[in-house]
Formats: structure tokens, C-alpha cells, sequence
């Protein structure tokens, strides 16, 4: 009866303790740029600084800088994952393909690229669900207020904090954590 108790309280324990652990970026699969999947999880011991990317903004020259942090720092752990995003007043028109060729053709854009998606809304994309929404992340509130809205994740796949999108790639807050 002993063991059967102590069996009993061991499972309890490690419901309750799996069910406080919040989600990290590692638990995400997305759509690259090209349709294929993209685990995430590969992205592990890196930090990762994510951005809700439009071509037809007054902020889009930001992929040039966006391309030199990504250059500066690529060898350091250090990734740049763009999420290409259509719901602030119509700046990202273009399908994937033509998203991806003016991120090349214009900014020579090397990061990773992903698919369109939604990052406000009811049909946010459930990645953005857990960047922006406390209740998912454990750490912060964090709605994406336009595009290049920059997320700092760190080797853990946990969130760090976020810029908003007016805030310089190069900003002070992104190198210190960059380099820290």
C-alpha cells in the first residue's frame, strides 16, 4: 500500500511540475519561405531574434541593417528568423515567392525566411500566440504593434523581450543581449 502511495504522489508531482513548464520556441514548427517545414528546435544554443517582416513599409529599409546584424553576428550563435506578415494595412500583398525574391534582390537578404503568416488577429499563427501572449509564454505581454517588432529569444528557446518595430536593428538593447 506504501508503494502504491508513494507511486501514486510521484506521478501527482510530475503532472504538476510537466504542466508549469510554458512552451519554448523549440516546441514550433513552421514554413520556410520555400514551403518546407522548419523545426525550430534546430535552432537550439543560438539566440534568435524573430521579426515580423513587410515589403511595402516605411520600415522595410530595416531588412538592410536586419542583413548586417545577421552578417555581424551569424557565427556567434546568433540567427535571424524572418516571418513575412500581411495585417498592418496591407504592406505584405506579395505570395512567398515574391516576398522571397525582393528580400534577395534588394536587401540580399541570407537569414532564414519563412512563410507568410499572421501575427495579430484570430488567426495568428500559434508561434505568435506564445511571442506575444503571457498566459503561453510565462514571461511577458508583447502584441505586435507593426511590422519589425523584433523578439529576443535565447539559447534556451525561451523569451527574453522584445523591441518595438521603430527600434534600430543595432539598437543597444538587441547588441547587449547579442553579446552578452
Amino acid at each position: 500500500m506504501k508503494k502504491l502511495f508513494s507511486l501514486f504522489m510521484f506521478c501527482m508531482l510530475a503532472t504538476i511540475v510537466f504542466a508549469q513548464q510554458k512552451p519554448s520556441l523549440y516546441d514550433f514548427k513552421v514554413t520556410d519561405i520555400d514551403g518546407k517545414e522548419f523545426n525550430l528546435a534546430t535552432l537550439k544554443g543560438k539566440k534568435v531574434l524573430v521579426v515580423n517582416v513587410a515589403s511595402k513599409c516605411g520600415l522595410t529599409p530595416q531588412y538592410e541593417k536586419l542583413q548586417q546584424l545577421y552578417e555581424k553576428y551569424k557565427d556567434k550563435n546568433f540567427v535571424i528568423v524572418g516571418f513575412p506578415a500581411n495585417n498592418f494595412n496591407g504592406q505584405e500583398p506579395g505570395t512567398n515567392e515574391e516576398i522571397k525574391q525582393f528580400c534577395v534582390d534588394k536587401y540580399d537578404v541570407s537569414f532564414p525566411m519563412m512563410s507568410k503568416i499572421d501575427v495579430v488577429g484570430e488567426n495568428k499563427a500559434p508561434l505568435y500566440k506564445w511571442l506575444t501572449e503571457k498566459a503561453v509564454n510565462g514571461k511577458l505581454e508583447a502584441p505586435v504593434q507593426w511590422n519589425f517588432q523584433k523578439f529576443m529569444i535565447d539559447e534556451k528557446g525561451q523569451l527574453v523581450d522584445f523591441v518595438p518595430p521603430r527600434e534600430d536593428p543595432f539598437s543597444e538593447k538587441i547588441i547587449k543581449w547579442i553579446e552578452k
